[in-house]
Formats: C-alpha cells, sequence, structure tokens
C-alpha cells in the first residue's frame, strides 16, 4: 500500500494524461489552441514551465488529472511532448470502483456525461482526446467572460451553469452566437440562478 507522493512533480505526455470528466467545451480548446499558435518559442516554454496540471495517482499508476482539461487537450492536440503535473496524491493502490468514489467525495471527478446526465465510472473516457464537446460548457464559459457571472473556486462550476442553460433553450447546431448570448447574458442575472456558483446577483 502507498501512503505517499515521494516524486509530486512529475513531466509527462499529454497523450498519457487520464480525464476525470466526460466532456469539454470544444470550442474552447480550440481557442485555446489559438493562443498557443501566437506564441513564440520562448513564451511557449515559459507557459509550460510555469504551469503544472493538478493530478491524482490511480490504479495501474496511471495519472488522473482534476483540472485544465481544456489546456491538456489543446497541448496534446498542438504536438507537445510533455508538461509538467504535480500529484496530489497517490490512490494507485486502491481498487478502481473505491478509486472512483474516492476522487468524487473530494471532487476532483465529474461522472456526467456531455447531455448532463450521470455515467457509470466504467464509461470514463482513458484519453483527454476521447472527451466528446459539450456546446453548453463553452456557453457558460463565455458568460463568465463576458462578466455574466464571477470565476468561482468551486470545482466543475461551469458545468452547473451548463446544466442550468441546458434546461432552458436549445442551441441551434451547438453554436453560440450574439443572440444566444443575450439571452443567457439575462439568465444569468435573474433569481433562477441564484444557487450558482458566481451568481452576481440580479440587474434592476
Amino acid at each position: 500500500m502507498s501512503t505517499g507522493v515521494p516524486h509530486p512533480l512529475l513531466s509527462i505526455a499529454p497523450a498519457s494524461l487520464r480525464p476525470t470528466q466526460f466532456s469539454v467545451g470544444k470550442a474552447e480548446v480550440a481557442a485555446k489552441r489559438a493562443q498557443w499558435e501566437k506564441l513564440g518559442r520562448k513564451k511557449r516554454k515559459a507557459l509550460l514551465e510555469s504551469h503544472c496540471f493538478p493530478a491524482v495517482l490511480g490504479p495501474g499508476q496511471h495519472v488522473y488529472i482534476v483540472d485544465h482539461h481544456h489546456l491538456g487537450l489543446a497541448l496534446l492536440e498542438e504536438g507537445v511532448k510533455k508538461v509538467s503535473v504535480l500529484i496530489l496524491r497517490d490512490f494507485s493502490w486502491l481498487e478502481p470502483a473505491v478509486f472512483w468514489r474516492t476522487m468524487e467525495f473530494n471532487r476532483w471527478a465529474h461522472p456526467y456525461d456531455r447531455h448532463g446526465d450521470r455515467s457509470d465510472y466504467d464509461a470514463m473516457p482513458i484519453r483527454l482526446t476521447e472527451l466528446r464537446d459539450d456546446p453548453y460548457r463553452t456557453l457558460a464559459a463565455r458568460v463568465r467572460e463576458a462578466g455574466g457571472c464571477a470565476k468561482d473556486a468551486t470545482p466543475y462550476a461551469e458545468f452547473l451553469w451548463a446544466d442550468f442553460y441546458r434546461r432552458r433553450f436549445k442551441l441551434s447546431r451547438g453554436k453560440v452566437d450574439a443572440r444566444v448570448m443575450q439571452q443567457a447574458l439575462l439568465l444569468a442575472h435573474g433569481h433562477e440562478a441564484a444557487y450558482l456558483p458566481g451568481w452576481s446577483g440580479a440587474i434592476g
């Protein structure tokens, strides 16, 4: 049984990182790729040196990241060979079922699919490239960026916002346009959204 993390800081290929959620906003991934492509060699190196992916060591010695899935997928798609990973806990000695229950208890796993429905742990993607697109997750991020709500430290906060919007209107072909943003920002300041992390209050 392992009880400690002798080497908490690792250098790992993005392709070896395992996700702890089912979906991302693919438009956000594309935006991060565009930002990366604009950087010169020195700035790219500085970004990689200053950024660590928080992770947990799981069964089979696999590394499960617990945040920054969008950036991880973007760097993988951009062909980055290595990223820095900070191992928060070593749960490699746990049985898979216990591992996932422990991860969820610590709010290090989000077992809900791109439709907001709960899924089995066994169905969790094992590669970042297997993450599915949830356009409502993109909408939630853009609402926050537009000032519709405040950034909140609550784990998976934007997934809660995504589910809030998912229940209220449909996105035509999964696109977030100006009309959708106007409607989403109005809803963000309504009393119905008051339970959500980062809610900034009603207007008027």
